[in-house]
Parts: C-alpha cells; structure tokens; sequence
C-alpha cells in the first residue's frame, strides 16, 4: 500500500523520467544503492524503480517509523528502521540480509544521511558508510547502482523551506531524472568496496544530472 501511494502521488511534485542499464533480469536478493541529498528523494527513486516493476524494502533512519501512519505503512511494508550511532545499529544490517535471502530487493543510502547544505543544486555523493559493502559481502548480493538528480528542487534546505518547496512542487512541477547503472559485483575488502560503490553510484549520478537538465556544483559549499 505504501508503494503504490508513493507511485500515484510522485507525479504530481514534479515530471519525472527514468533511464536503465539494467538488460537482463536482476536476480531475486539485489541491493540498490542511491545517492541521499533531500527527503523527497526516497519517493522519487521508489517510483523510478516501481516503473521497472522493481519494488525494494528500504533501509531508513528509525525517526520515520515514529510518524503516525507512516510508521504503520513502513512496517506493513517491511521496511527497515536504521537506528543510527545506537548499539542497535548493526540489526538493521541482519534485517536487510534476512530480507534478501528472502528474495526480497533492499534499498539503502551510502552516505548513511543527508547533506547540510542549504541550497537546491546537485551536489556529487559524500563518502559512504561501510554498511553497504559489508552487506554485500555477507549476502553475496549484486549491487545496483542509482544516480538521481532534481529532487532538491522539491525539498531542500531549512526546514521552512523544504515546508515551502513541497507545497509549491505541484505548481513548479521541477525535473527529476533517475538513472540506473548497470549491475555490479563489489570487491571482497571492505574499503575497496565500499569505494566501488560510491564511483558507480557517482557515475550513476552524473548521467541523472545531465538528462535532468541540472548544474551540479562542482564544490559543494559545507
């Protein structure tokens, strides 16, 4: 329920297109990884990744399920709290080994967090967390590579603004691209793989950035 309201209400906040590399059938149990920089991009790249029929569980930060309804929606849908810098930390890693060995396709963010930037331009993926590559190599899983770009246009900056900006997205109707890189196997050491994964995911970023007509920032401002 929680995915297809996403789907039927995405469109209305913007104009969305999606690319592909993907050419065969992914295997059941892949892991897609996406670049993180505003809360509107969660939507934005389920409903991408729904358009290929592809519908994953999300690894998110655990603030979210104590929203009333989202929460509910959340779990119902098997979605995976990230509860971040506790000892818990590490259980969302077995609930997402748990759902792929189930079949199930996870998304998480690399960067583990937002960007604290103010403004809307796209800026290229801050370095990633080891979760991923550890994931990976306990799973064995593939690695999807996803690049967006656009949805700072949405919501982005203080939280009045990003008030502002997602009531005025419908009017606006800002663009937002998503890429999907082709597939790919991490290398087995850690570091290298979690490096791997940030220059696809990068490379994956880059091409949404220029088919959604954008000026990415070659310096992010801190």
């Amino acid at each position: 329920m929680f995915s297809r309201a996403v789907f039927a209400l995405t469109p209305f906040f913007g104009r969305l297109t999606v690319t592909s590399e993907i050419k065969l059938r992914l295997p059941v149990g892949s892991i897609f990884v996406a670049n993180h920089d505003s809360m509107a991009d969660p939507a934005v790249v389920l409903t991408a990744l729904r358009r290929l029929d592809l519908e994953p569980v999300v690894m998110a930060t655990a603030g979210l399920w104590r929203v009333p309804l989202l929460g509910r929606a959340l779990t119902r849908g098997g979605h995976i709290p990230v509860h971040r810098r506790t000892a818990h930390a590490a259980l969302s890693l077995d609930a997402a080994a748990e759902a792929l060995a189930g079949g199930r396709h996870v998304l998480l963010y690399g960067e583990g967090g937002l960007p604290r930037r103010k403004d809307a331009a796209p800026g290229a993926p801050e370095p990633f967390r080891t979760g991923l590559a550890r994931l990976a190599q306990a799973s064995g899983a593939l690695v999807v590579p996803v690049g967006h770009a656009g949805a700072r246009r949405i919501s982005s900056g203080s939280p009045a603004k990003q008030v502002a900006g997602v009531l005025t997205a419908p009017l606006r109707r800002p663009r937002c691209h998503v890429h999907i890189g082709a597939p790919l196997r991490l290398p087995a050491e850690t570091e290298r793989g979690t490096a791997a994964a940030r220059t696809a995911v990068t490379e994956a970023w880059r091409t949404a950035v220029r088919a959604a007509g954008e000026k990415a920032l070659a310096h992010p401002p801190k």
